[in-house]
């Protein structure tokens, strides 16, 4: 029999707030993160805007020598990790280190160290690469990082899948406790990739915004969307085996209900068209828990802003749900803090704990108008509205699909 799985702590940095409590707070006024980059000159990008995080000082969270050994996209996460951690209570000295796992999956690794130590080979030769340079942008450190720093000593894995990376390693993390591999684990995603060549390279991919505007550059569903913000950030979460959790006293955020994937196997960048693939990890995600999809009256939406990803995942929601698509409320995170890539589905799933703990649906920021297809209630307002299930999906480049189905957590 599978275990069941429920959330006991949350942690996260974001481009509109520090800490769950800050962000969560800025999601409710729906303040957007959007500013022209200050991390380099951004005078010759087509890209001027991107969501990154304010007043983020790593000493704050871990020591500084810790800090730096760390690129930017593992400070986050051992940031956000230690929110979740102590929020929820754990306290590793009572744990068998060995049944407490790390699943805190990151996109790209660090560019940054990319960009330096390659200039510095060119500039000054080949010797003169910093030592720590493999160890510093690998994607795998986040988790890695995140396990030394709380002596997590169970499995330890970094899933990269692209936009749907922190949907993925929440999820796997659920298949670890529910198929009795760990019985804790820390979860999430992390990412931080305003770089120079981050903007440049996904600007040239057509992929970003060119608003200058930042209350109209990511409009996902909105008529005049043109591409996505890029943000950066982390969210983190503690997965814990329910009996677990209640022998220890830990209060219990929400219940994880199911878990769903599937590929297009259609292109490198472009959804299926049909939203076939999508519409399967949404479905199988429903399956798994056991439920019907007219139960499904909420989605946050991987709503990235861009013509393709809202159209499709349009199409994939009316595939999947048929009739009663016209039923959910649907709304996009992404309108506030842009996408942050392997973190998306992390924070995403936050957010809609705390929508489930409060019956607060917010807002779709920044939607006007949407085009004749995009005919669902996309949330041009919040609503204040009981629910008892979310459903998170993040789409990846690549053709990966991955939906998370949350629910409020009952005894019975």
């Amino acid at each position: 029999m599978k275990r069941r799985v429920v959330v006991t702590g949350m942690g996260a940095i974001t481009p509109i707030g520090n800490s769950v409590d800050e962000f969560w707070a800025g999601v409710k006024e729906g303040r957007i993160g959007f500013d022209k980059i200050s991390y380099f000159d951004v005078t010759d990008y087509k890209c001027k805007l991107a969501a990154q995080v304010k007043d983020f000082k790593a000493d704050d969270f871990m020591d500084k020598k810790a800090a730096r050994r760390m690129e930017q996209f593992c400070q986050y996460a051992v940031a956000a990790a230690k929110e979740a951690i102590e929020d929820s209570g754990l306290d590793m000295e009572k744990e068998d280190a060995y049944r407490v796992g790390c699943s805190i999956g990151n996109g790209i690794g660090s560019l940054q160290a990319m960009e330096r130590e390659y200039t510095r080979l060119v500039e000054k030769g080949p010797s003169r690469v910093a030592p720590l340079f493999v160890p510093m942008v690998i994607s795998n450190m986040a988790a890695g990082n995140v396990s030394i720093a709380y002596n997590l000593k169970g499995k330890s894995i970094n899933v990269v899948t692209a936009c749907a990376t922190g949907t993925n390693s929440i999820g796997e993390a659920y298949r670890t406790i529910q198929y009795g591999d760990a019985d804790v684990m820390v979860a999430g995603g992390t990412e931080a990739s305003i770089t120079p060549l981050g903007i440049a390279g996904f600007a040239s991919l057509t992929a970003l915004s060119t608003s200058e505007d930042p209350t109209r550059c990511s409009i996902p569903f909105d008529k005049d969307r043109n591409g996505f913000v890029m943000g950066e950030g982390s969210a983190v979460v503690v997965l814990e085996e329910l009996e677990h959790a209640k022998a220890r006293g830990a209060k219990i955020y929400a219940e994880v209900a199911g878990y769903g994937c599937s590929s297009d196997a259609y292109h490198i960048t472009s959804p299926a068209e049909d939203g076939a693939g999508a519409a399967r990890a949404m479905t199988n995600a429903v399956n798994d828990a056991g439920i019907s999809t007219d139960d499904i009256t909420y989605i946050n939406a991987h709503g990235t802003s861009t013509h393709h990803n809202d159209l499709f995942e349009t199409r994939a929601i009316k595939l999947a749900f048929g009739a009663h698509a016209k039923d959910i409320k649907i709304n996009s995170t992404k309108s506030m803090i842009g996408h942050l890539l392997g973190a998306a589905g992390a924070v995403e799933f936050v957010t809609c704990i705390k929508e489930l703990q409060e019956g607060f649906i917010h807002k779709t920021v920044g939607l006007r108008e949407s085009e004749e297809e995009l005919d669902l209630n996309y949330c041009r307002e919040s609503y204040n509205e009981d629910i008892t299930y979310a459903l998170s999906n993040s789409l990846g480049f690549g053709g990966h699909n991955a939906s998370i189905l949350i629910k409020k957590y009952a005894e019975a």
